[in-house]
C-alpha cells in the first residue's frame, strides 16, 4: 500500500509538471513596446529626466527607467524618439465633440444625430492626433457621444478615451433647451426638466442610457437664444436633488454656471466641477476652495472669437460682454487658489486647437508652465476620477504618452504641435524622422 501511495505520488507531481509546462508554453510572453525618449516630463515634479526609456506591455506602461539599463529583447519593438521631451498625453475636461462650430441659426436646426455622430468621429480623431488621449464631453444630442465613446472603446474608430454626459439637464427655456422654434412647433429640448421629481428622473434616465457623468445649466449661457448668462436657472434644491442623485450612483456632476449665484448655488449643491465661471466673485472661490470644486476656465474661445467669429446678432453681444469680465475674474480665482482643470469648449472654436488653452493660462491668467500643464494631467485626472489611469507616466497606468520638440516648461506653445502620439500602447501619430 505504501507503494502504491508513493507512486500514485509521483505520477500526480509528473502531470502537474506537464499541466504547469502545457500551460506556459499556451501563454507566451507578452511582446513589450520600448519608447526611448531623451527626455521625460515628470508632470507631478516639474522634474525633467534624461535619457528614459517607457516599457509599454499591452495598452498600459510597465515601468520607466534608465535607458543604459533597459536593453532590448527578442520581440521587442523599440521607438526611438530621439531628443524629444515625453510626457503624458493631454486631457480636456470640457469638449462638445460631436459640435462644429458654426452658430448660424439655421445650421443648428438642421443639426441630426448622424450628423452629429459623423461629426464626432472626425473630430474625435482630430482631437487625439492633436495629444488630447482623454476628454470630457459635456453635452451631445441624443446620446451620440455615448455611441462615440463605444465606438472607439471597441476599436471601430480612432479617438480619446472619453467620458460623456448625454444630453445636458436644464430648466425651461434656459441655455440648454431649444429655443430657436416658435411654439407651434412646440420643440423642448433633451435634457430640459423642471422640478426636483422632474430632475431625479432626467438623472436616471441619462444613466439608464450611457452617461459617465451629469452636465447640468445652473445659469444661463452665452450661444443660446434669450436667457441671461448672469442669471441663474436651477434653483438650489433642484441642483441637490440632481447631485445626491447622481453621487449616489456613481456620477460626477459638471456644471455650466456664468452668473455669481449660479456658481454659489451649484457648489453648495455639491457639484464637482464649475464650467466657465465668467462672473465668479470672493464668495464664489471661498465656497469652492472649501468644498474643492474644481474651476474649468474655458477662455481660449474668447480669443479665437475676437479675432474670427461671426456670431448671429443673438449672440454677439453676449460674447463680448463675457469677455469684457471673464479673464479678470478668473485670474483672480486662480490666484486665490481655485482648484483649476483644462477645458477648451472645443466646438465653439475648432476642434484640434484645444492646446491654445495652455498659451492663455500661462501668458495672460499669470500660472505658471508647469501648473498649466498640471491643470491639463494630473488635475483632470482627478477631476474625471482617473487619477490610477492616466494623467501622469508611471507604471500601471495607461501608455497614453505624446511627445514634442522641447520643453514645454520653456514654452507651453509647443504643445500646439504634438509630433508623436500614443494611446493605449498604440501610435497614432509619428512625426519622428525614425
Amino acid at each position: 500500500m505504501a507503494l502504491r501511495r508513493k507512486l500514485a505520488a509521483v505520477i500526480c507531481l509528473a502531470a502537474g509538471s506537464l499541466m504547469v509546462v502545457a500551460q506556459e508554453t499556451k501563454t507566451p510572453a507578452a511582446s513589450r513596446t520600448l519608447v526611448r525618449a531623451g527626455h521625460v516630463l515628470d508632470v507631478k515634479t516639474g522634474k525633467l529626466l534624461d535619457a528614459q526609456t517607457i516599457v509599454v506591455t499591452g495598452d498600459r506602461i510597465a515601468s520607466v527607467g534608465a535607458t543604459a539599463s533597459v536593453k532590448a529583447q527578442p520581440g521587442d519593438t523599440v521607438i526611438e524618439l530621439g531628443s524629444m521631451t515625453v510626457m503624458p498625453g493631454l486631457i480636456d475636461v470640457h469638449t462638445h465633440i460631436t459640435g462644429e462650430p458654426n452658430f448660424d441659426p439655421y445650421f443648428e436646426l438642421t443639426q441630426t444625430a448622424a450628423k452629429e455622430a459623423i461629426n464626432g468621429v472626425a473630430n474625435a480623431r482630430t482631437t487625439l492626433m492633436a495629444g488630447f488621449t482623454s476628454i470630457r464631453n459635456v453635452g451631445a444630442g441624443e446620446y451620440t457621444d455615448v455611441d462615440l465613446r463605444d465606438a472607439i472603446n471597441q476599436g471601430q474608430v480612432p479617438g480619446p478615451h472619453m467620458q460623456v454626459s448625454g444630453p445636458p439637464l436644464g430648466i425651461t427655456g434656459g441655455h440648454c433647451d431649444e429655443n430657436l422654434l416658435p411654439i407651434k412647433y412646440h420643440v423642448i429640448g433633451e435634457g430640459v426638466a423642471d422640478g426636483i421629481a422632474a430632475v431625479q428622473q432626467k438623472v436616471r434616465q441619462n444613466i439608464k442610457y450611457g452617461a459617465d457623468l451629469i452636465k447640468i445649466c445652473a445659469t444661463g449661457g452665452v450661444l443660446s437664444k434669450g436667457d441671461d448668462p448672469q442669471a441663474s436657472q436651477y434653483t438650489l434644491e433642484e441642483m441637490q436633488a440632481i447631485v445626491a442623485d447622481a453621487h449616489r450612483l456613481g456620477r460626477k456632476v459638471a456644471a455650466h454656471a456664468h452668473g455669481s449665484q449660479g456658481i454659489l448655488w451649484a457648489t453648495r449643491a455639491g457639484v464637482d466641477s464649475i464650467e466657465h465661471g465668467s462672473y465668479i466673485n470672493d464668495e464664489d472661490i471661498a465656497e469652492m476652495k472649501k468644498n474643492g470644486t474644481y474651476l474649468v476656465p474655458t477662455l481660449y474661445l474668447e480669443d479665437w472669437m475676437i479675432e474670427k467669429g461671426n456670431l448671429p446678432p443673438i449672440y454677439h453681444q453676449k460674447m463680448l460682454d463675457t469677455i469684457v469680465v471673464a479673464k479678470k475674474n478668473v485670474k483672480h480665482a486662480i490666484e486665490a487658489g481655485v482648484k483649476i482643470a483644462l477645458g477648451t469648449d472645443a466646438a465653439v472654436y475648432p476642434h484640434g486647437l484645444n492646446a491654445h488653452e495652455l498659451d492663455v493660462y500661462v501668458n495672460q491668467m499669470g500660472m505658471t508652465p508647469l501648473a498649466a500643464l498640471q491643470s491639463a494631467t494630473v488635475n483632470a485626472a482627478d477631476l474625471m476620477g482617473w487619477s490610477a489611469k492616466t494623467g501622469s507616466i508611471e507604471p500601471g497606468h495607461w501608455a497614453d504618452i505624446i511627445a514634442v520638440e522641447r520643453n514645454p516648461l520653456d514654452d507651453v506653445r509647443v504643445l500646439q504641435h504634438v509630433n508623436f502620439v500614443m494611446k493605449s500602447g498604440v501610435v497614432y501619430k509619428s512625426e519622428t524622422g525614425k
